[in-house]
């Protein structure tokens, strides 16, 4: 029988928001760890949790190389390498760990190597174990509701450029902005313009022991920062269009109770 290849989430960096299915797969010794890296001689972010948290690897574990470029052939190559890789080892019928730092279902280097694997083989058996994501653990670490009632949000990588995120800012309540590093100044201009500065935070490497937390994102102009880093944006300026409430009737009961109660007041 074939190994299933599990993606691993392991929050943004605290090992404490490992979740229960996680750690009891990671605490298994018959399967292998793999893990992405940017470069052969950088560490692995995602390893790196999970050593924080006391776990220790099999003794069978590999990195991948999963390298930060934009050049669609080398990513292409690379994507097929470590899909080959992972899917000699599932032949051989062991189970394999892709560690992911963050939830592997989001903008995690998981989906290109899944996918990649499932064209090699339509077969492959895959499992996402879900995780913590880094803009929920940075809003709870600041007391900062994502969103409320009926708010909309958008998440979207900063990359997109300063005009796609002005028009994102008529349309939506709350903006994540992720991997904000190489657009930071321009970005702090714009919130600056739109008078939303006040009601943005900044956080890096979130839950990490090297966390950074800054409320005064304006004084982030000229400064450099992780790639790990992303920036809450709540707008309560937003102008809202007419909402259509109520997928349903309401029954007679729902209603004399709504009376009910507001009588009692």
């Amino acid at each position: 029988m074939t190994g299933t290849l599990y993606g691993v989430s392991l929050g943004p960096g605290d090992p404490g928001l490992i979740t229960r299915r996680a750690w009891a797969l990671l605490e298994r010794r018959d399967s292998v760890w793999t893990y992405p890296v940017r470069s052969l001689r950088k560490d692995s972010y995602a390893l790196d949790i999970a050593l924080r948290g006391g776990l220790e690897p099999p003794a069978q574990h590999q990195a991948l190389l999963f390298p930060m470029t934009h050049d669609v052939e080398k990513l292409a190559r690379h994507w097929l390498k470590a899909a080959e890789t992972v899917r000699a080892l599932l032949a051989r019928g062991q189970d394999v760990l892709f560690l992911v730092e963050g939830d592997a279902s989001t903008y995690a280097s998981f989906g290109y190597l899944a996918r990649v694997l499932r064209e090699l083989d339509a077969n492959a058996r895959i499992e996402v174990v879900a995780g913590v994501n880094s803009f929920n653990a940075a809003c709870a670490r600041l007391q900062m509701p994502l969103s409320e009632q009926d708010d909309t949000i958008a998440i979207v990588p900063a990359a997109y450029g300063i005009a796609a995120v002005e028009k994102m800012l008529d349309d939506f309540d709350t903006l994540v902005l992720m991997k904000v590093k190489p657009l930071l100044d321009d970005l702090i201009d714009l919130l600056a313009r739109r008078g939303l500065l006040a009601h943005s935070r900044f956080v890096e490497k979130a839950g990490s022991p090297v966390e950074r937390v800054v409320l005064d994102v304006g004084s982030l102009k000229g400064a450099t920062v992780n790639y790990l880093s992303l920036l809450l944006v709540r707008n309560p300026l937003r102008q809202r269009g007419e909402l259509q409430r109520g997928c349903r009737k309401k029954t007679s009961t729902e209603l004399e109770e709504e009376q009910q109660e507001s009588e009692a007041l």
